[in-house]
């Protein structure tokens, strides 16, 4: 059987600049130990509020990728 199989992490990344850069960069770091990423997905948006104005952002995705070939038995 040649169809892909996928599996899927949790990442959340945080930026203190913008949902964007916190996004960026949970993906950059995951694919330093993750082969093969092929998408993403947002799940949530929060932040934290500091002085009455946003100190950081957070962003919760699901991120995809292809598992290599081997036995699943």
């Amino acid at each position: 059987m040649d169809d892909p199989v996928y599996k899927v992490v949790e990442l959340v990344g945080t930026s203190e600049d913008s949902i964007s850069d916190a996004i960026d960069g949970a993906i950059e770091k995951a694919s330093r130990s993750i082969r093969h990423l092929g998408w993403f997905e947002v799940t949530e948006i929060r932040g934290a509020i500091k002085n009455g104005e946003v100190d950081r952002y957070q962003v919760t995705l699901k991120a995809g990728f292809t598992l290599e070939g081997g036995d699943a038995g």
